[in-house]
This record gives structure tokens, sequence and C-alpha cells, in this order.
């Protein structure tokens, strides 16, 4: 049986982002069920920095992670980050949705139509009453980022270990014994990294669960003509995400922005739901659809209130949440990295104690 002071199920940004910061102070595996890292959310995320997505929560995690991915450090390079903007459109009865949105912003911008038609072209403006740019949104590098991580957490100690799907977990003692298909370990503390699967990581462990949603969000890579350069829009879209699209590899990426609840499986995506978003996305913009050149699909966990959890389960010693990223968890994974870290090793969070209470899974029990 080896042993460890923490290891981290789930081998996704959650898990790498704390195991390279853990990993300085104590003891650290790493348990991917997958054959490679970050297959399933992390691998297939628009990866974009926005820093007023999200509830007031979400937002602090923005503002305290941006540092670090301007800088991330040697093991990732100078930044992970790359100029990009986000453009948000509404038609008349979208206005609401967008000054709510406008009110709690920090950054954001008022457009016109004309503007709005300036910065991408192809958008029909006889229906966009009104219109916010967020200049500072930013792309990011995640393969960088996830290798940058593991090249920290391996130069650490941690091991990383692929393909080792549990099989079980129990209590022995002050220990939790952790079961793969190929090893047996043994921990004092269980850190749940398992996004999807991180309500069937606490049932084998016999924790109740906090109530994790997978859903699923749906994606195509389509060209434009010939004649348009589009690598220098922003991401755009509704504001009421009924449609998104950001430009990619001289292509546009566009998203039904579908939030399908379904179980914790290797996602696809649905035909019709792709279809309907295609067709709003058509509705809205002068561009000929063409045949998307591929189409796939990710899951977005979220719990009930839609912020994540990070913190002890009061019920269960030793077992620690780190769940519920939702579409925000690369953006935020050096906050959430930071503050879980922060807990596991009885150090006091740099993050304001109401956004630590916020988090807390204590809120479920």
């Amino acid at each position: 049986m080896k042993t460890a002071d923490a290891i981290i199920i789930g081998g996704g940004i959650a898990g790498h982002s704390l195991a390279a910061t853990l990993g300085q102070s104590i003891k650290t595996v790493v348990l991917e069920m997958e054959k490679t890292v970050g297959y399933h959310a992390t691998g297939r995320s628009a990866a974009i920095y926005i820093k007023n997505y999200g509830n007031r929560v979400l937002r602090a995690l923005n503002a305290r992670s941006e540092p670090f991915l301007q800088h991330p450090g040697p093991d990732v390079g100078d930044t992970v980050l790359s100029p990009r903007g986000e453009l948000l459109i509404a038609s008349e009865d979208e206005l609401s949705v967008l000054e709510t949105y406008f009110n709690d912003s920090d950054g954001l911008e008022r457009l016109t139509p004309a503007e709005v038609q300036e910065l991408v072209p192809i958008l029909k403006i006889d229906d966009v009453c009104a219109a916010v740019f967020e200049p500072r949104a930013q792309d990011i590098d995640v393969d960088r980022l996830m290798q940058g991580f593991g090249k920290q957490a391996r130069a650490n100690g941690v091991h990383i270990l692929t393909d080792h799907p549990v099989t079980s977990i129990f209590r022995d003692g002050h220990s939790w014994v952790i079961t793969t298909r190929h090893e047996t370990f043994s921990t004092p503390i269980i850190i749940n990294a398992a996004g999807a699967w991180g309500d069937h990581v606490a049932g084998m462990a016999k924790v109740l669960p906090l109530g994790l949603q997978p859903m699923r969000r749906s994606a195509v890579m389509m060209a434009v003509p010939p004649q348009m350069d589009c690598m220098a829009w922003p991401l755009f879209g509704t504001v009421s995400e009924q449609w998104y699209a950001k430009p990619t590899g001289g292509k546009l990426m566009i998203s039904p922005a579908d939030e399908d609840p379904i179980d914790a499986q290797d996602a696809y995506p649905d035909d019709m739901t792709l279809a309907e978003g295609l067709w709003r996305f058509e509705q809205a913009t002068t561009v000929p659809m063409s045949r998307p050149s591929n189409a796939w699909a990710g899951l977005r966990t979220f719990l009930p209130d839609r912020t994540p959890a990070v913190g002890f389960d009061p019920s269960a010693d030793g077992f620690f949440w780190l769940v519920g990223q939702g579409g925000y968890g690369v953006q935020t994974c050096p906050a959430m990295a930071e503050l879980a870290a922060s807990i596991i090793l009885g150090q006091t969070p740099h993050l304001a104690s109401d956004v630590v209470s916020a988090l807390s899974p204590k809120r479920f029990r």
C-alpha cells in the first residue's frame, strides 16, 4: 500500500492547479481515471478569461486569478493570456438582462449598433437594441497552462497517475484507503476534484452528495468566407446566452450555449440542439452557413446555487471538496487552488471571509 499526505482524485485543471500548489508543502498524488489528463471539461473549454463572468463569488475568484494568468511564472511562460475581447448584444426583450449585467460589472463599455458592426461585420444590427463590450476579455492557452501546472507539480515530487480509475474508498481509522484498478493508497486527506463524477466519488466514500449536475455544452467549427479575416473579432454572442461564437484558428467556433442536464459521461453533441443553435446564429448574422468541419461537446458541472464548493466536508473527516466549477474552472483555477491549499494546510486564505464562506460545502449541510 502506497501512502501520501493528500490524494487528489481528478486530473483536470482543478486537480492539476492544486497539485502544483499543494505539492510544494506535502506529499501529494493525483489519480486520473482517463489515459490522458484534462480529457473531459478542461480539454473542451472555450478557454477565455472574462472578468465579469459569473456571480459575485465567481467574480472575486476571477479577479484573484487574473495576476497569475498574466504572469504565471517560469514553468508556464510569460503569460497564458492573449487579447480577444467579448461583445454581448441584446434585442429589445433582452434589455433588462443586459442592464443587470452592466450594472454589476467592472470595465464594460456600451456600444452603438454601428460600433457593433464595426467590431463584427457579419452581425445584423437591425435587431440590436443595445450592446456591451469587455475589452479586457482574453484568450487562455489551456494546454500551456495544464502543462505548466504538471511540470511544477512533478518538480515538487507529485505523482500524476493516469488510467487509475478509483474502484473503492473506505475509512480505516484516521486514514482513507483508496483502491484503483492498479494500486492501493492510504491518505489522511482525499481531495475530490472529480468534476462531473464528484458526487459519485463521494458516494464511494459514503459521503453525502452535494447535488452536482453535469450540463452538456456543444460547439462546432465553421469556416468563414476566404475574404474574411475573423481573427481580430472578439468573442460575440447574445447577453441571454442563446448562442456565441469565437474566432479560433481562422474559423469560427460556434456554440448554441446549451445546458442540457445529463449524467456524467464522455459527452457527445445532440444534432437537434446544434441545429437549433446554428439557426439562431444564422438569423443574427450575414455569413452564409457552411458545413461544420467538426462538432463536439463537453460537460460543465454546477451545484444548485451555481457556485463552486471548496473545503472540508463537515460530516467526513479528511474529505475535501473542489467541485462545481461549471463554466468557470479554467479562469478561476489559480484562486481556487490557492484557497484549497490554504484551507488544507491550515493557513489564512487571501480571499475575503464572506467569499470563503460562500464557497464552503457546509452550506449544503
